[in-house]
Protein backbone atom coordinates (compact mmCIF):
# COMPACT_ATOMS: atom_id res chain seq x y z
CA UNK A 1 0.00 0.00 0.00
CA UNK A 2 1.42 3.69 -1.00
CA UNK A 3 1.13 6.20 1.36
CA UNK A 4 1.07 9.85 0.65
CA UNK A 5 3.61 12.47 1.66
CA UNK A 6 4.08 14.31 5.09
CA UNK A 7 3.12 17.01 3.43
CA UNK A 8 0.12 15.75 2.01
CA UNK A 9 -0.82 13.79 5.31
CA UNK A 10 -1.05 17.58 6.60
CA UNK A 11 -3.49 18.35 4.02
CA UNK A 12 -5.90 15.32 4.76
CA UNK A 13 -5.97 16.42 8.33
CA UNK A 14 -7.26 20.27 7.77
CA UNK A 15 -9.93 17.99 5.06
CA UNK A 16 -11.13 16.22 7.68
CA UNK A 17 -11.14 19.08 9.85
CA UNK A 18 -13.04 21.12 7.47
CA UNK A 19 -15.87 18.38 6.76
CA UNK A 20 -16.88 18.22 10.42
CA UNK A 21 -16.70 21.98 11.00
CA UNK A 22 -20.51 21.97 10.89
CA UNK A 23 -20.67 19.35 13.83
CA UNK A 24 -18.92 21.97 16.06
CA UNK A 25 -19.64 25.76 15.44
CA UNK A 26 -17.06 28.29 15.03
CA UNK A 27 -14.96 29.92 17.58
CA UNK A 28 -16.54 32.80 19.75
CA UNK A 29 -13.19 33.37 21.65
CA UNK A 30 -9.11 33.32 20.65
CA UNK A 31 -6.04 34.47 21.95
CA UNK A 32 -4.08 33.19 24.84
CA UNK A 33 -4.94 32.16 28.36
CA UNK A 34 -4.88 34.06 31.25
CA UNK A 35 -2.05 35.22 33.28
CA UNK A 36 -0.73 32.71 35.67
CA UNK A 37 -2.44 30.68 38.54
CA UNK A 38 -1.24 30.84 41.78
CA UNK A 39 -2.16 27.23 43.11
CA UNK A 40 0.88 26.98 46.54
CA UNK A 41 -0.71 24.59 49.01
CA UNK A 42 -3.43 23.92 46.86
CA UNK A 43 -4.51 20.31 45.45
CA UNK A 44 -6.59 19.48 41.58
CA UNK A 45 -8.12 16.29 41.76
CA UNK A 46 -8.50 14.99 37.73
CA UNK A 47 -10.46 11.41 37.01
CA UNK A 48 -9.54 10.21 33.84
CA UNK A 49 -9.74 6.73 32.03
CA UNK A 50 -7.27 3.91 33.09
CA UNK A 51 -5.33 2.52 30.38
CA UNK A 52 -4.50 -1.09 30.41
CA UNK A 53 -2.65 -1.34 27.43
CA UNK A 54 -0.45 1.23 28.55
CA UNK A 55 -0.49 1.46 32.20
CA UNK A 56 3.04 2.02 33.11
CA UNK A 57 3.58 4.87 30.66
CA UNK A 58 -0.04 6.21 31.89
CA UNK A 59 1.41 6.27 35.57
CA UNK A 60 4.60 7.89 34.37
CA UNK A 61 2.67 10.62 32.39
CA UNK A 62 0.71 11.40 36.05
CA UNK A 63 4.07 12.04 37.48
CA UNK A 64 5.50 14.21 34.60
CA UNK A 65 2.19 16.18 33.98
CA UNK A 66 1.94 16.93 37.81
CA UNK A 67 5.46 18.02 38.04
CA UNK A 68 5.22 20.08 35.66
CA UNK A 69 1.34 21.65 36.37
CA UNK A 70 3.18 22.32 39.94
CA UNK A 71 6.18 24.08 38.25
CA UNK A 72 3.94 26.18 36.83
CA UNK A 73 1.33 27.06 39.18
CA UNK A 74 2.68 25.90 42.83
CA UNK A 75 -0.53 23.58 42.85
CA UNK A 76 -0.22 19.44 43.18
CA UNK A 77 -2.30 16.91 40.92
CA UNK A 78 -4.21 13.96 42.68
CA UNK A 79 -5.25 11.49 39.72
CA UNK A 80 -8.27 8.98 39.90
CA UNK A 81 -9.01 6.67 37.33
CA UNK A 82 -12.22 4.56 36.35
CA UNK A 83 -12.26 1.00 34.78
CA UNK A 84 -14.91 0.75 32.71
CA UNK A 85 -18.14 2.88 30.88
CA UNK A 86 -20.18 1.52 33.94
CA UNK A 87 -18.01 3.07 36.35
CA UNK A 88 -17.59 6.25 34.50
CA UNK A 89 -21.22 6.76 34.61
CA UNK A 90 -21.19 6.02 38.32
CA UNK A 91 -18.71 8.51 38.88
CA UNK A 92 -20.55 11.56 36.99
CA UNK A 93 -23.95 10.59 38.55
CA UNK A 94 -22.16 10.20 42.36
CA UNK A 95 -20.60 13.50 41.84
CA UNK A 96 -23.83 15.21 40.79
CA UNK A 97 -25.80 14.19 43.73
CA UNK A 98 -22.94 14.55 46.42
CA UNK A 99 -21.66 17.75 44.99
CA UNK A 100 -17.80 17.08 45.36
CA UNK A 101 -15.78 15.49 44.10
CA UNK A 102 -13.23 15.44 41.12
CA UNK A 103 -12.78 19.42 39.76
CA UNK A 104 -11.58 17.76 36.20
CA UNK A 105 -13.32 14.76 34.53
CA UNK A 106 -11.86 13.31 31.40
CA UNK A 107 -14.71 11.70 29.81
CA UNK A 108 -15.00 9.55 26.60
CA UNK A 109 -16.72 11.95 24.14
CA UNK A 110 -19.86 9.73 24.06
CA UNK A 111 -20.40 10.83 28.08
CA UNK A 112 -20.60 14.45 27.26
CA UNK A 113 -24.18 14.70 26.89
CA UNK A 114 -24.85 13.22 30.04
CA UNK A 115 -22.68 15.19 31.45
CA UNK A 116 -23.65 18.23 30.44
CA UNK A 117 -27.54 17.46 31.04
CA UNK A 118 -26.63 16.92 34.66
CA UNK A 119 -26.55 20.86 34.52
CA UNK A 120 -23.33 20.23 37.34
CA UNK A 121 -20.18 20.87 34.91
CA UNK A 122 -19.27 23.99 33.69
CA UNK A 123 -20.89 25.50 30.42
CA UNK A 124 -18.19 27.68 29.02
CA UNK A 125 -17.93 30.90 28.70
CA UNK A 126 -16.10 33.06 26.22
CA UNK A 127 -13.38 34.02 29.50
CA UNK A 128 -13.58 30.51 30.09
CA UNK A 129 -12.07 29.41 26.51
CA UNK A 130 -9.26 32.38 26.69
CA UNK A 131 -8.10 30.20 29.78
CA UNK A 132 -7.25 27.12 27.73
CA UNK A 133 -5.88 28.78 24.68
CA UNK A 134 -9.46 30.47 23.29
CA UNK A 135 -11.49 27.61 20.38
CA UNK A 136 -9.08 28.73 17.65
CA UNK A 137 -6.67 26.15 19.92
CA UNK A 138 -8.32 22.80 18.66
CA UNK A 139 -9.12 21.31 15.61
CA UNK A 140 -12.66 22.16 14.93
CA UNK A 141 -13.75 18.70 14.12
CA UNK A 142 -13.11 17.75 17.83
CA UNK A 143 -15.83 20.55 18.97
CA UNK A 144 -18.46 18.30 17.31
CA UNK A 145 -19.56 17.00 20.66
CA UNK A 146 -18.53 19.29 22.83
CA UNK A 147 -22.25 20.90 23.52
CA UNK A 148 -25.34 20.71 21.62
CA UNK A 149 -24.62 23.57 19.73
CA UNK A 150 -21.92 26.36 19.40
CA UNK A 151 -23.13 28.89 22.04
CA UNK A 152 -23.83 26.33 24.75
CA UNK A 153 -20.82 23.32 25.32
CA UNK A 154 -19.17 21.63 28.20
CA UNK A 155 -16.28 19.37 27.05
CA UNK A 156 -12.68 20.72 25.93
CA UNK A 157 -10.95 18.27 23.59
CA UNK A 158 -8.49 16.71 24.45
CA UNK A 159 -7.58 14.23 22.08
CA UNK A 160 -9.72 12.79 19.04
CA UNK A 161 -9.67 8.62 18.44
CA UNK A 162 -11.30 7.72 15.56
CA UNK A 163 -11.65 4.04 15.25
CA UNK A 164 -10.52 2.41 12.64
CA UNK A 165 -9.53 -1.66 11.36
CA UNK A 166 -5.66 -2.33 11.15
CA UNK A 167 -4.97 -5.23 8.92
CA UNK A 168 -2.37 -7.24 8.15
CA UNK A 169 -0.71 -6.83 4.64
CA UNK A 170 0.88 -10.30 4.44
CA UNK A 171 -1.86 -12.62 5.69
CA UNK A 172 -4.48 -10.92 3.34
CA UNK A 173 -1.77 -11.37 0.55
CA UNK A 174 -1.62 -14.73 0.96
CA UNK A 175 -5.33 -15.40 0.97
CA UNK A 176 -5.59 -13.77 -2.16
CA UNK A 177 -7.17 -10.46 -1.07
CA UNK A 178 -6.94 -7.39 -2.74
CA UNK A 179 -7.84 -4.95 -0.29
CA UNK A 180 -9.50 -4.74 2.52
CA UNK A 181 -13.10 -5.38 2.93
CA UNK A 182 -16.08 -2.18 2.71
CA UNK A 183 -19.12 -4.19 3.72
CA UNK A 184 -19.24 -6.47 6.85
CA UNK A 185 -20.58 -9.08 4.72
CA UNK A 186 -17.41 -8.93 2.67
CA UNK A 187 -15.26 -9.04 5.97
CA UNK A 188 -16.72 -12.38 7.01
CA UNK A 189 -16.16 -14.14 3.37
CA UNK A 190 -12.36 -12.27 3.64
CA UNK A 191 -12.04 -13.64 7.22
CA UNK A 192 -12.70 -17.05 6.25
CA UNK A 193 -10.06 -16.89 3.84
CA UNK A 194 -7.23 -16.19 6.39
CA UNK A 195 -8.19 -18.37 9.18
CA UNK A 196 -6.98 -21.75 10.14
CA UNK A 197 -7.09 -22.61 13.50
CA UNK A 198 -4.72 -25.35 13.04
CA UNK A 199 -2.17 -22.88 13.10
CA UNK A 200 -3.82 -20.25 15.66
CA UNK A 201 -4.16 -17.90 12.96
CA UNK A 202 -7.90 -15.99 12.75
CA UNK A 203 -9.58 -13.84 10.11
CA UNK A 204 -10.38 -11.56 12.63
CA UNK A 205 -8.77 -10.16 16.32
CA UNK A 206 -11.67 -8.48 18.57
CA UNK A 207 -12.52 -8.19 22.47
CA UNK A 208 -15.98 -9.81 23.28
CA UNK A 209 -15.57 -8.72 27.22
CA UNK A 210 -13.93 -5.17 26.44
CA UNK A 211 -15.57 -2.69 28.87
CA UNK A 212 -15.98 -0.38 26.16
CA UNK A 213 -15.98 -1.58 22.23
CA UNK A 214 -18.82 -3.48 21.79
CA UNK A 215 -21.80 -1.13 21.89
CA UNK A 216 -19.77 0.55 18.84
CA UNK A 217 -19.96 -2.45 16.22
CA UNK A 218 -23.67 -2.46 16.95
CA UNK A 219 -24.28 0.87 17.17
CA UNK A 220 -22.33 0.86 13.68
CA UNK A 221 -23.84 -1.57 11.89
CA UNK A 222 -27.70 -0.19 13.26
CA UNK A 223 -26.53 3.29 11.89
CA UNK A 224 -25.59 2.39 8.29
CA UNK A 225 -28.63 0.12 8.12
CA UNK A 226 -30.64 3.62 8.48
CA UNK A 227 -31.21 3.24 12.13
CA UNK A 228 -30.54 5.95 14.28
CA UNK A 229 -31.05 4.59 17.32
CA UNK A 230 -32.51 7.34 18.77
CA UNK A 231 -35.08 9.21 16.34
CA UNK A 232 -36.63 11.97 18.63
CA UNK A 233 -38.06 10.70 21.92
CA UNK A 234 -37.97 7.22 20.38
CA UNK A 235 -35.45 4.62 21.09
CA UNK A 236 -35.39 2.23 18.13
CA UNK A 237 -33.28 -0.66 19.92
CA UNK A 238 -35.87 -3.03 19.43
CA UNK A 239 -35.39 -2.32 15.05
CA UNK A 240 -34.60 -5.39 13.44
CA UNK A 241 -31.00 -3.94 11.90
CA UNK A 242 -30.41 -3.97 15.46
CA UNK A 243 -31.19 -7.93 15.99
CA UNK A 244 -29.04 -8.10 12.93
CA UNK A 245 -26.50 -6.30 14.14
CA UNK A 246 -25.92 -8.47 16.96
CA UNK A 247 -25.98 -11.65 15.31
CA UNK A 248 -23.60 -10.60 13.00
CA UNK A 249 -21.06 -9.62 16.13
CA UNK A 250 -21.98 -12.69 17.91
CA UNK A 251 -21.71 -15.14 14.63
CA UNK A 252 -18.01 -14.10 14.29
CA UNK A 253 -17.38 -16.42 17.17
CA UNK A 254 -20.59 -19.19 16.72
CA UNK A 255 -21.37 -19.24 13.45
CA UNK A 256 -18.17 -18.24 10.94
CA UNK A 257 -15.68 -18.88 13.52
CA UNK A 258 -13.18 -16.58 12.28
CA UNK A 259 -12.55 -15.12 15.96
CA UNK A 260 -10.14 -17.06 18.54
CA UNK A 261 -12.76 -18.97 20.89
CA UNK A 262 -10.58 -17.30 23.50
CA UNK A 263 -11.57 -13.66 22.59
CA UNK A 264 -15.21 -14.45 24.34
CA UNK A 265 -12.50 -13.26 27.31
CA UNK A 266 -10.62 -10.65 25.51
CA UNK A 267 -10.52 -7.10 25.93
CA UNK A 268 -9.32 -4.74 23.16
CA UNK A 269 -5.78 -5.15 24.15
CA UNK A 270 -5.81 -8.95 24.47
CA UNK A 271 -6.96 -8.37 20.69
CA UNK A 272 -4.25 -5.96 20.08
CA UNK A 273 -1.64 -8.14 21.11
CA UNK A 274 -2.98 -11.41 19.07
CA UNK A 275 -2.87 -8.75 15.95
CA UNK A 276 0.57 -8.35 17.28
CA UNK A 277 1.88 -11.25 17.21
CA UNK A 278 0.98 -12.00 13.51
CA UNK A 279 -2.28 -14.08 14.14
CA UNK A 280 -5.01 -12.29 12.56
CA UNK A 281 -6.13 -10.76 9.21
CA UNK A 282 -8.10 -7.97 10.88
CA UNK A 283 -7.57 -5.88 14.33
CA UNK A 284 -11.20 -5.05 15.20
CA UNK A 285 -12.36 -1.19 16.68
CA UNK A 286 -9.23 0.14 17.14
CA UNK A 287 -7.42 3.75 16.99
CA UNK A 288 -4.15 4.76 16.86
CA UNK A 289 -3.47 4.26 20.21
CA UNK A 290 -2.39 0.57 18.73
CA UNK A 291 0.57 1.75 16.85
CA UNK A 292 2.93 2.48 19.70
CA UNK A 293 2.68 -1.32 20.04
CA UNK A 294 2.43 -2.34 16.92
CA UNK A 295 5.75 -0.49 15.81
CA UNK A 296 7.51 -2.78 18.17
CA UNK A 297 6.16 -6.07 17.29
CA UNK A 298 6.33 -8.76 14.92
CA UNK A 299 3.92 -7.12 12.33
CA UNK A 300 6.11 -3.74 12.55
CA UNK A 301 5.97 -2.75 8.47
CA UNK A 302 3.70 -5.39 7.85
CA UNK A 303 0.39 -3.36 8.65
CA UNK A 304 -1.68 -0.87 7.59
CA UNK A 305 -5.05 1.26 8.95
CA UNK A 306 -7.70 1.47 7.12
CA UNK A 307 -11.75 2.40 7.43
CA UNK A 308 -13.95 -0.10 9.24
CA UNK A 309 -17.00 -1.49 6.46
CA UNK A 310 -19.85 1.49 6.17
CA UNK A 311 -22.18 -1.04 4.12
CA UNK A 312 -24.37 -2.99 7.24
CA UNK A 313 -24.72 -6.76 7.19
CA UNK A 314 -27.43 -7.79 4.06
CA UNK A 315 -26.92 -4.54 2.61
CA UNK A 316 -25.12 -3.82 -0.87
CA UNK A 317 -24.71 -0.48 -0.42
CA UNK A 318 -25.08 2.25 3.11
CA UNK A 319 -28.07 3.44 3.80
CA UNK A 320 -29.11 7.11 4.41
CA UNK A 321 -25.90 8.51 5.76
CA UNK A 322 -24.14 5.33 6.65
CA UNK A 323 -21.45 6.34 4.57
CA UNK A 324 -19.91 8.77 7.29
CA UNK A 325 -20.79 6.36 10.13
CA UNK A 326 -17.22 4.34 9.54
CA UNK A 327 -16.86 5.83 13.77
CA UNK A 328 -18.48 7.31 16.20
CA UNK A 329 -17.22 10.77 16.50
CA UNK A 330 -14.55 9.99 19.33
CA UNK A 331 -11.99 10.76 21.68
CA UNK A 332 -11.49 12.53 25.25
CA UNK A 333 -13.34 15.41 26.31
CA UNK A 334 -12.50 17.44 29.56
CA UNK A 335 -15.27 19.17 31.90
CA UNK A 336 -15.05 21.03 34.97
CA UNK A 337 -17.16 20.29 37.46
CA UNK A 338 -19.52 23.11 38.43
CA UNK A 339 -18.83 22.46 42.43
CA UNK A 340 -14.74 22.88 42.06
CA UNK A 341 -13.64 26.05 44.36
CA UNK A 342 -10.45 25.64 41.95
CA UNK A 343 -11.76 26.31 38.58
CA UNK A 344 -8.77 28.50 37.75
CA UNK A 345 -6.56 25.42 38.58
CA UNK A 346 -8.76 23.40 36.80
CA UNK A 347 -8.86 25.64 33.44
CA UNK A 348 -4.66 26.34 33.91
CA UNK A 349 -4.21 22.20 34.21
CA UNK A 350 -6.61 21.68 30.72
CA UNK A 351 -4.61 24.92 29.12
CA UNK A 352 -1.10 22.69 30.16
CA UNK A 353 -2.63 19.72 28.64
CA UNK A 354 -3.87 20.44 25.46
CA UNK A 355 -0.83 22.59 24.31
CA UNK A 356 0.93 22.17 21.23
CA UNK A 357 4.00 20.59 23.02
CA UNK A 358 2.07 18.33 25.26
CA UNK A 359 -0.50 16.91 22.94
CA UNK A 360 2.70 16.21 20.45
CA UNK A 361 4.32 14.11 23.66
CA UNK A 362 1.36 12.41 24.79
CA UNK A 363 0.27 11.30 20.95
CA UNK A 364 4.44 9.80 20.72
CA UNK A 365 3.57 7.80 24.34
CA UNK A 366 -0.18 7.03 23.84
CA UNK A 367 -0.82 7.06 19.82
CA UNK A 368 -4.23 9.25 20.15
CA UNK A 369 -4.28 12.09 17.89
CA UNK A 370 -3.80 15.83 19.22
CA UNK A 371 -7.03 18.30 19.64
CA UNK A 372 -4.92 20.87 19.51
CA UNK A 373 -4.60 22.29 15.74
CA UNK A 374 -1.58 23.05 15.44
CA UNK A 375 0.04 20.03 17.11
CA UNK A 376 -2.48 17.76 14.97
CA UNK A 377 -1.09 19.49 11.62
CA UNK A 378 2.25 18.74 12.58
CA UNK A 379 2.18 15.19 12.46
CA UNK A 380 4.57 13.34 9.78
CA UNK A 381 3.75 9.79 10.42
CA UNK A 382 1.85 8.56 6.90
CA UNK A 383 0.76 5.56 8.65
CA UNK A 384 -2.02 7.73 10.31
CA UNK A 385 -3.36 9.08 7.56
CA UNK A 386 -6.38 6.27 7.27
CA UNK A 387 -7.11 7.48 10.83
CA UNK A 388 -7.91 11.20 9.22
CA UNK A 389 -9.57 10.44 6.61
CA UNK A 390 -11.70 8.06 9.09
CA UNK A 391 -12.40 11.78 11.05
CA UNK A 392 -14.05 12.45 8.07
CA UNK A 393 -16.29 9.99 8.13
CA UNK A 394 -17.01 10.15 11.89
CA UNK A 395 -20.61 10.64 12.85
CA UNK A 396 -21.96 12.38 16.40
CA UNK A 397 -23.62 9.65 18.91
CA UNK A 398 -27.04 11.14 19.75
CA UNK A 399 -26.62 14.64 22.05
CA UNK A 400 -28.93 13.67 25.09
CA UNK A 401 -28.77 13.07 28.57
CA UNK A 402 -29.66 9.54 28.11
CA UNK A 403 -27.48 8.57 26.08
CA UNK A 404 -24.70 7.03 28.77
CA UNK A 405 -27.81 4.50 29.94
CA UNK A 406 -28.31 3.97 26.14
CA UNK A 407 -25.11 2.95 25.09
CA UNK A 408 -24.59 0.63 28.51
CA UNK A 409 -27.89 -0.85 27.63
CA UNK A 410 -26.26 -1.83 24.54
CA UNK A 411 -23.21 -3.09 25.98
CA UNK A 412 -24.68 -5.00 28.82
CA UNK A 413 -26.60 -7.23 25.87
CA UNK A 414 -23.20 -8.16 25.43
CA UNK A 415 -22.46 -8.68 28.82
CA UNK A 416 -25.61 -10.82 29.42
CA UNK A 417 -24.73 -12.97 26.46
CA UNK A 418 -20.57 -14.00 27.45
CA UNK A 419 -22.18 -16.79 28.78
CA UNK A 420 -23.95 -18.21 26.37
CA UNK A 421 -21.58 -17.26 23.85
CA UNK A 422 -19.40 -19.79 25.86
CA UNK A 423 -21.53 -22.41 25.19
CA UNK A 424 -21.41 -21.96 21.39
CA UNK A 425 -24.36 -20.37 20.69
CA UNK A 426 -27.07 -17.13 21.66
CA UNK A 427 -30.39 -18.31 20.94
CA UNK A 428 -33.02 -16.21 19.37
CA UNK A 429 -35.79 -15.80 22.53
CA UNK A 430 -32.65 -15.06 25.13
CA UNK A 431 -31.55 -12.01 21.97
CA UNK A 432 -35.23 -11.10 22.00
CA UNK A 433 -35.93 -10.64 25.86
CA UNK A 434 -32.10 -8.85 26.12
CA UNK A 435 -33.08 -6.45 23.34
CA UNK A 436 -36.33 -5.72 25.15
CA UNK A 437 -35.03 -5.31 28.30
CA UNK A 438 -32.54 -2.59 26.63
CA UNK A 439 -35.21 -1.14 24.68
CA UNK A 440 -37.35 -0.96 27.83
CA UNK A 441 -34.93 0.85 30.05
CA UNK A 442 -33.20 3.06 27.75
CA UNK A 443 -36.69 4.62 26.36
CA UNK A 444 -37.19 4.86 30.42
CA UNK A 445 -34.06 6.65 30.39
CA UNK A 446 -34.67 8.89 27.22
CA UNK A 447 -38.15 9.78 28.37
CA UNK A 448 -36.44 11.39 31.70
CA UNK A 449 -33.75 13.11 29.31
CA UNK A 450 -36.96 14.28 27.13
CA UNK A 451 -38.75 16.29 29.75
Amino acid sequence: MKFASSAKFAAVVVTAALALTACGGGSTSSGGSVGPVDGKGKKLSVLTGVNNQYSAQQKQWFTDIAAKFKAQTGADVEFETFASANDELTRIQTSVVSGQGPDVYSLGTTFTPTAYATKAFVTLSDDDWKKVGGKDKFNQAALGISGPDAQHQAGIPFVSRPFVMAYNKDILKAAGIDKPATSWDELATQAKKMTDASTGTFGLATGYKDNFDPWKFIWAMSVQAGNPLVDGKTLKLDDPAVKKAYETYFGWLTKDKIVDPASIGWSNSNAVAAFASGKAGYLMMTTSSSLPTLDKSAVAGKYAYTAMPTTAPGQSSPQGDGANAASILSGDNVVVADYSKQKDLAFAYINLITSKDEQLNYQKIFGDLPANAEALKALSNPALQPVADTAAKSKATPFTGAWGDIQLALLNVVVQSIPDLSKGSVDDSSLQTRLKDAQTKGQASLDRASK
